[in-house]
């Protein structure tokens, strides 16, 4: 992809970026929501709630188990992705997300791979995932680097009663 070697990928900056987070975080989880609403009729949640709740706990999205990761563009964050520790073997991929204005120019691409490979370096063996149904091209691009579909884990923070909407997915990281 032409773009993609203009995409500057680095380790968010906790509390320099700490703004930009919350608003990507915010700007993701509205996204979503409105999404799930128009095409299933159903609002999972209050974003601006489970963004504080992500901030009292930004310690699961830290070393040694996890990170965030933020995308720039032509020096603007565009994009973010976390990794978080499910158990010693198992990470959890979270909030992969690209601002619309800079989609087709690698940064999810780039923000998928720097997590993966964080993910090796933690020691995980395997990545999961969960994102809504409606997300083909996130699911596409998940799938280019060998992630499978699985069934709901008991792990997740998603709802019994939202677990329809939602793709499970799995990596095997000793195959990648």
């Amino acid at each position: 992809m032409e773009h993609q070697s203009k995409v500057e990928i680095r380790f968010a900056n906790i509390p320099k970026d700490l703004d930009s987070i919350k608003q990507l975080w915010l700007d993701y989880l509205t996204w979503g929501n409105n999404n799930m609403q128009a095409n299933y009729g159903v609002h999972p949640h209050n974003p601006a709630e489970i963004v504080d709740k992500d901030l009292e706990q930004l310690e699961i999205f830290q070393a040694p188990f996890g990170c965030i990761i933020i995308a720039i563009y032509e020096n603007k964050i565009c994009g973010i992705g976390n990794l978080s520790r499910i158990n010693d073997e198992i990470g959890e991929l979270k909030r992969i997300y690209v601002n619309p204005d800079f989609r087709r120019v690698g940064a999810g691409r780039a923000i998928l791979e720097s997590l993966l490979t964080t993910a090796k370096n933690v020691g995980y063996k395997s990545i999961r995932l969960n994102s809504p149904k409606f997300m083909e091209a996130a699911h596409a691009l998940y799938r280019s680097v060998g992630f499978n579909d699985i069934e709901h884990y008991a792990e997740t923070e998603i709802p019994e009663n939202f677990k329809d909407y939602l793709l499970f997915m799995e990596l095997d990281l000793a195959k990648n």
